[in-house]
Formats: C-alpha cells, structure tokens, sequence
C-alpha cells in the first residue's frame, strides 16, 4: 500500500514540475495544496490522512497539538535547514523524522534590488498611469549613486546586497548587535557606531537579520523618526524586526519616502488589511525565495529526502 505525501503552500503548483519525482512515485501518492492552510484545526483536518507532509518555509507552524492530532504522520520536510516553527521535540515524541533542504541566499538579494530599485524610480505608479493613459511622467527618481545605503545586519544576504551597493557606487553603512570593524572592512562597507546613527544616515535602509528575541521589534516609531524624510525602508527578512503599526503610521505620515515589503505580520495579508492599501509602500506576497532555481532545490531535495527515508536512511535531518 502507497504512502500519501502531501506538499502544502503550492501556490503556483510548481512542485511536481520543478522537479523530478519518478524515483518516489512508485511507492508514495503526491497531492499538493495550493490553498494556505491557517489554523491549527485546519492544518489538523487538512492532513490526518496523511504519512509525509512537504512544506514551504515557516508559514504553517507545526506545534506539538498537531503531531498529537497528525497520527499517520512519519516524515515531515521543510524547506531551508532552519525553522522556528516547527515542535522539534514534539516531532521527536510522536515518532515523526524532520529534514530539511538547501536553500539559496540569491533570490532574497535579488529581490530586496528589485524592491528598492522599484521604489527609488517608481517603478509601479509610472508603469501603472502609462498603461491607463495617465500623465507621461509623473514622479522626479531618487538617485542611487553616492546615496548612502544602511544595512540592518551583514551576513550572508546582507553582505551580498552590500556588493551590488557598492557597484551601483553607493556608499554602505552597516550595523548589528555583534557586527565587527574586522567583518566590515571584509566586506567593504562602514561600521555605523549604533543603531540609530545608521537610521539617520541612510538614504536608503535594508532589513538583513534573523528574527530573534534581540531583534523584534528592533526597528520602532522612535528608529523610524530618525529617518530622513527622502529616505526609504526595505524589509525581506522577518516583519516582526519592524513594528508594523509604526512603520504604518510612518507611510501614512508622510514621514519617511516609502517602504519596501516582501515580509507582513499575517502571512497570507488577509483582504482588507491596511498594508494592502497603504500609501507611498511597494509590497511584494512574500516572494524572496521564490525563484525556479530555488524552488528545484526545495523539491529536488525533498524527493531526495523522501527516498532516503523509505530506503531507512533519512539526509538532512534537523532539529
């Protein structure tokens, strides 16, 4: 008798077309979700029927009343090889092997360059008014090139952004709790002496650390007042590193430029809620991994997982 496997946050219904699942097929019946699943009960109703459940990121948290409630449930796959919200030792406790996959550190860049780019020249508003026959030019762009960029963390993305900063001859600022002179100068970029001092001096400021207790809620009103007014925000990493009812109130204000969104505090943005309509934001549904390259890692690796685990030697184990 087959296995069922299912892969949920499918959105696109990608995963069975970016890679290859025939090594699997045999033994394992794969249905994919493309719905989000939300609640605990759904998650629970969803996927009792279920031997192995495939999913996409940290978006459907797995806590221990689901692995209590998910009885059939052996082999659970995450992409990345991180992941907060996933019960390790209640995985553990019901017999329930957890594994992840690769996960690469170029769509996240690409996309906080997409988003900021899109913001400095207006990209959206301008295409948007030629397409409905609107004014030939409505918005003046803001300037890249010796325009200061302030990075809020500098590892493995945040060091990259800084590269394509620097080719776009801008001068870059970096800052976090731990951030040395000696990881700077590897980079190539200034040490700001605090926090503040890099909010105020950046035309340009991009979120790049984990969310942590130390980091939420890192960036609130009084870190947005410090910002220049011409100045814009960008956020790829994890909302709760900015208050969101700040940074609203910010874009309401007028206080600051604009804002750059890929992350939100309810992910998907239900209908109606105010960052869907707020004024002077570029926002994106959570697309910073969201790339065929990574995606064929996500579920060429899960298919590697899976076959692993049938033939009793389970890869990538975390937790």
């Amino acid at each position: 008798m087959k296995l069922r496997c299912a892969v949920i946050e499918d959105f696109q219904s990608a995963a069975t077309t970016v890679a290859d699942w025939s090594s699997v097929t045999a033994d394992v019946d794969v249905v994919t979700f493309a719905e989000h699943l939300g609640s605990t009960a759904e998650v629970a109703a969803a996927l009792a029927e279920f031997d192995i459940v495939v999913t996409l990121r940290e978006r459907v948290p797995f806590p221990a009343e689901v692995f209590a409630r998910l009885s059939r449930l052996r082999l659970l796959i995450a992409s990345g090889m991180r992941n907060s919200v996933i019960d390790f030792a209640a995985a553990e406790r019901h017999g329930v092997t957890v594994c992840g996959t690769a996960s690469s550190s170029t769509p996240p860049v690409e996309l906080t360059w997409a988003l900021l780019l899109g913001l400095a020249r207006s990209i959206v508003p301008e295409a948007n008014g030629l397409r409905a026959d609107g004014p030939w030019q409505s918005t003046v762009g803001a300037d890249l090139h010796g325009r200061t960029l302030g990075l809020l963390g500098l590892g493995k993305i945040g060091s990259r952004v800084a590269q394509v900063g620097r080719a776009f001859g801008m001068e870059v600022v970096a800052w976090s709790q731990n951030l040395t002179e000696e990881r700077t100068q590897e980079v190539g970029t200034a040490l700001a002496a605090s926090k503040e001092e890099l909010m105020e001096a950046g035309d340009f400021v991009s979120v790049h650390l984990a969310l942590s207790d130390r980091t939420r809620g890192l960036i609130g009103a009084a870190e947005l007042a410090r910002m220049r007014p011409t100045a814009y925000l960008v956020n790829t990493s994890r909302a709760a590193i900015v208050d969101q009812d700040a940074l609203l109130a910010a874009l309401h204000a007028g206080t600051i430029a604009g804002a750059g969104l890929d992350v939100f505090d309810v992910e998907p943005l239900p209908a109606g809620h105010p960052m869907r309509t707020a004024p002077r934001l570029l926002a994106t549904p959570h697309l910073g991994y969201v790339s065929r390259a990574n995606y064929a890692t996500y579920y060429g690796q899960a298919v590697e997982n899976i076959r692993a685990f049938l033939d009793g030697e389970p890869v990538r184990r975390i937790g």
